[in-house]
């Protein structure tokens, strides 16, 4: 007995001592990477911010080229915290699709743009979620002479949705948990998105409420109803809806 003692105490100090090695290394890296960021930002004497390619209300830009909007604001003030001049920010406009890799090829040094904020993402892309900047719902926008009220009426529609998103995945979670079926229209971009949607190839077009609202200005006669708010998780899927900043410091 005192000797498979002495074996199970000998076994767990050789476990513990190399958890410990693996968290030291990991912290070093992450530390490491963390600094090289800084670093490389103050070399340039600008920060390089990924931005939506087109949202109003969050980053947009005018006809000479000028940036405005929610996500911006945030730009200029990591640029003001590091250089004292919220002018020294290069905006970077980014897909959806290219989000992520372009963060991780470090051709930006921050994303602030409507990027739901999850698990798999921090763990896949190697990347940190640094704060929650905006609470949104995701939705949907369909002709108001449909009457609809809620999503559960719209059982057999074509959806257009945005492929490779999160908006894509609650789609089906949502349609699936409710025994209701659907049709899906995919785009890789969203402004294919919208034209497929006003050219009528959809019935309904399914986006952050906060899009849906800042996009559907241009849309007359359209209603927009929202099935997941910030309060609401579905408890299959455990995703949030909202709309998060990420950053690569």
């Amino acid at each position: 007995m005192p000797r498979l003692f002495a074996l199970n105490f000998r076994s767990g100090l050789l476990i513990g001592f190399a958890v410990a090695i693996a968290v030291a290394a990991a912290a070093i890296a992450y530390e490491r990477y963390d600094t090289q960021t800084l670093k490389r930002t103050l070399r340039r004497d600008a920060v390089l911010c990924g931005v939506n390619t087109g949202l109003p209300g969050f980053s947009s830009a005018d006809e000479k080229g000028n940036w405005s909007g929610f996500d911006v604001d945030f730009c200029r003030a990591i640029a003001a915290a590091i250089f004292d001049d919220p002018t020294k920010v290069k905006f970077v406009p980014l897909d959806a699709n290219e989000r992520f890799t372009e963060l991780q090829k470090r051709k930006v040094d921050v994303l602030s743009r409507n990027t739901t904020w999850n698990l798999s993402r921090e763990t896949n892309y190697a990347l940190h979620f640094a704060a929650v900047s905006y609470y949104d719902g995701q939705g949907f926008m369909l002709p108001k002479s449909r009457e609809v009220e809620s999503g559960l009426e719209l059982d057999g529609a074509k959806v257009c949705v945005q492929s490779n998103t999160t908006t894509e995945l609650n789609l089906a979670d949502y349609f699936r948990a409710n025994n209701i079926k659907y049709q899906e229209m995919k785009f890789a971009k969203m402004d294919d998105v919208f034209k497929a949607y006003d050219g009528r190839q959809c019935d309904v077009l399914t986006s952050d409420v906060s899009r849906l609202y800042a996009r559907g200005l241009s849309f007359r006669g359209r209603a927009i109803t929202s099935f997941c708010r910030m309060s609401f998780r579905r408890n299959r899927s455990h995703r949030s809806c909202g709309k998060r900043m990420m950053t690569g410091f």
